[in-house]
């Protein structure tokens, strides 16, 4: 879900099959065209998107064998959690306001549907949209 700086959601894929895996959706329909953006840009991402590609920022992995990580690649990462959770108020504010969107046991085809709704609505009561 791509967002503002602020947080607020911009756009949303329409709802995919459970089993498929956040970088592949990523690559097939967001990074493409975010490409070009994040040369100038950077993207913070969490750590589901490794390997993503230049420009995408994700959190630096804790090394195995009981190694810590260094002070400044835990830094990194407070730092990154921080400017990050601007991004979960965006789900926040969808699945919180709505409660529909919580615990819904529709078709793929038809959460979408709600989903884009549930944004509309939230646009409009936000005052992104007259």
């Amino acid at each position: 879900m791509p967002s503002e700086p602020d947080g607020f959601p911009i756009w949303f894929s329409g709802v995919l099959p459970g089993g498929a895996v956040d970088i592949e959706v990523a690559r097939a329909l967001v990074l493409p065209t975010l490409y070009p953006y994040a040369k100038t840009m950077p993207v913070l991402a969490d750590p589901g998107y490794q390997g993503a590609g230049h420009g995408i920022i994700v959190p630096f992995k804790n090394p195995t064998r009981g190694n810590v990580l260094s002070i400044d690649n835990r830094c990194h990462n407070r730092l990154q959690r921080f400017l990050r959770c601007r991004v979960e108020r965006g789900f926040a504010l969808l699945t919180e306001r709505w409660t529909a969107l919580k615990h819904t046991t529709l078709s793929p085809s038809r959460i979408s549907d709600l989903v884009r709704a549930a944004h509309v609505l939230t646009l409009f009561e936000y005052r992104r949209i007259n």
